[in-house]
This record gives structure tokens, sequence and C-alpha cells, in this order.
């Protein structure tokens, strides 16, 4: 009988660029430009950038004022 791969039902930590430019509705390059420009925080985990989710959260509050 072949295993099965237990899927996650963990949230992660933290959202790629993708998955951030999918919550919003915009392409890779515009989230870029968000964390480059218009201060979006962001990290580098092993090379690569990540967002927080709550980071994430309180910037688009930040911004609605």
């Amino acid at each position: 009988m072949a295993r099965r791969k237990k899927l996650s039902t963990a949230q992660p930590l933290l959202l790629s660029i993708p998955d951030v430019a999918i919550m919003l509705g915009v392409c890779r390059a515009t989230v870029y430009n968000l964390i480059y420009r218009e201060g979006l925080p962001s990290l580098t985990v092993g090379g690569v950038r990540r967002v927080h989710p709550d980071s994430l959260q309180v910037w688009l509050k930040r911004c609605e004022r």
C-alpha cells in the first residue's frame, strides 16, 4: 500500500512575494515596488524575500489613512 503524504493544516508564518501579490491582486513586480519604494515591511530568509502577514495587515491599515 502506498504511503500518502499528509497535508499540513498549519498556516505559514511568512508569506512569499507571489502570495502577497495574489492577496493584493497585483503582480510580483508591484509587490517589490511596494517593499522598496512604499515601505511594505519584509525580511530576507535564506536569500528569499518574505512578508509577515501581521506586518502586511498593519501596513495596509496605515495606508488607508
